[in-house]
């Protein structure tokens, strides 16, 4: 019998594959497509996961070729609502940005997932499922059923395994906007050399930040290895037919009053050009049904608006991964597996709640152009802006770590010297100043590190949040016995 399948070879599906592997489990992961998907979709990373995939030593990975492999950088701006974000005078900037197209990600982490051996099978599609009071049966189309202890629904928003275990997907839909992507080309001459765009008639509109107008959105994104992207929001503009440039050009037009010379794109493809209309904001009822759990989109969807989603789906690989490796192996405590949805669903009602509200900001009309000018105002306030690149990253999230008290417990670990090379195995972390704790009989699911310098000792967990601190053993065991069963 196979451990756990994972149903979906996105980012978030190959993540949990890759934790789970590291933790000494040999997931399969079934993906429907023969091929890898080479439609455009995210554009980068933005938040905390960042730092976890420099943490995991895979944010090197995703560098350019020739890049020096140093550590990521907090941004000195960022966007939110159609605002500029200045960040750079912030005392604790925790927003790291990082712009790399999801097809590199997805690359990198089969990559990894095949040298730690995981079994990965194209041309699998889930079509039923059938728990068991020990493991669950997969069927696949035209295919033999597999057997499994558990299985993850990592297959997307329209997820085939959150429908076959019944776990409701309620929110809310819109569908009075449109929105319209697509690459394109410009004279060499409209680009500055900060890579705004310059449009005669209407000014500049600024790289990688949306731009809201009376009449909608519009968002230039500039590219150093392919087609730049062009992105509009409208409202009350229906369209039919196929998506063109156009169409696109005429939109931009609308938004700005004035006619952005654009071109079809030069580069070798794939190009997107692409029409959505209105959005969903939805979070799954539960993220576990029996052996049955949800991961990333088939969890939770939400508005693209400010990159959130793979920093939230990332971060529910790494959250889910060392529990459900505990519990098939064995060792983890009571309801170990259960922290997972308690942890990870208010993260979603938080990407939630700050996508929903960004989105009203970038809505035409002049209340929302009151709304905007009082935000503006407080905006200029550094504890405004720092509160919201809190949000914004995931930083704001702390977990209930049970007995365990200290300023530090229940948030993500800070960033130490070496922190980064100990942290790339995915285990539990004992930082120990003194050199005189001892998990006694939790030995073989910790490792105890001398780390001089720290003032007090951090207990971390494998997803790097820390779950316990002190100077003495005061403690120490009942916060790992939260976790684990004694070896």
């Amino acid at each position: 019998m196979i451990d756990v399948v994972i149903a979906g070879a996105g980012p978030n599906g190959l993540m949990l594959a890759c934790e789970l592997a590291l933790a000494g489990v040999r997931p399969v992961v079934l993906e429907r497509l023969t091929e890898p998907h080479d439609a455009q979709r995210a554009n980068g990373l933005v938040g905390q996961v960042i730092r976890m995939l420099d943490r995991r030593g895979l944010y090197e990975r995703l560098l350019a070729p020739g890049t020096a492999p140093t550590p990521p950088e907090p941004a000195d701006r960022f966007t939110f609502g159609a605002f500029p974000l200045h960040l750079g005078d912030l005392p604790d900037n925790p927003l790291y940005t990082f712009l790399v197209p999801q097809q590199r990600i997805e690359r990198m982490l089969a990559e990894r997932a095949a040298e730690l051996g995981v079994d990965i099978r194209r041309g699998h599609e889930v079509v039923g499922l059938t728990q068991g009071e020990k493991s669950v049966t997969v069927e696949l189309r035209e295919q033999a059923p597999i057997e499994a202890e558990f299985v993850v629904g990592a297959d997307g928003g329209r997820s085939a395994v959150r429908k076959l275990a019944g776990i409701a997907f309620p929110g809310v839909t819109t569908d009075d906007s449109v929105s319209r992507t697509g690459h394109v080309s410009v004279p060499p001459d409209a680009v500055g050399a900060d890579g705004g765009l310059t449009v005669p008639g209407f000014g500049v509109v600024p790289p990688f930040q949306h731009l809201r107008t009376e009449r909608g959105l519009i968002a230039w994104v500039p590219s150093q290895d392919g087609d730049p992207k062009l992105l509009t929001v409208e409202w009350g503009q229906p369209a039919e037919g196929e998506a063109s440039l156009d169409e696109l050009r005429a939109s931009a037009r609308r938004v700005l009053g004035a006619d952005i010379t654009l071109g079809p794109p030069t580069g070798p493809g794939p190009h997107l050009m692409r029409r959505l209309f209105g959005g969903n904001t939805r979070i799954a009822e539960r993220y576990r049904a029996g052996r049955v759990l949800l991961l990333g989109d088939a969890a939770h969807v939400h508005s693209a608006i400010g990159g959130p989603g793979l920093n939230l789906g990332l971060q529910d690989a790494v959250n889910l991964g060392w529990k459900l490796a505990a519990e098939v192996r064995g060792h983890a405590a009571e309801g170990l597996l259960d922290t997972y949805g308690s942890e990870r669903h208010p993260a979603a009602r938080r990407v939630a709640m700050h996508t929903q509200a960004q989105s009203l900001l970038t809505r035409p009309g002049g209340d929302v152009t009151a709304l905007r000018e009082l935000l503006g105002e407080l905006l200029d306030q550094p504890t405004t802006r720092q509160h919201i690149a809190r949000m914004l990253s995931g930083a704001d999230i702390a977990y209930d770590m049970g007995p365990a008290t200290g300023p530090l417990v229940g948030h993500w670990a800070p960033d130490l010297p070496g922190l980064r090379d100990l942290t790339r195995t995915a285990r539990t972390l004992l930082l120990d100043p003194t050199g005189t704790l001892d998990p006694g009989p939790w030995s073989a699911h910790v490792d105890t590190v001398t780390f001089p310098g720290l003032d007090t000792a951090l207990l971390l967990r494998p997803d790097a949040y820390v779950a316990w601190q002190g100077t003495t053993n005061d403690g120490l065991h009942e916060a790992l016995a939260t976790w684990f069963r004694p070896a």
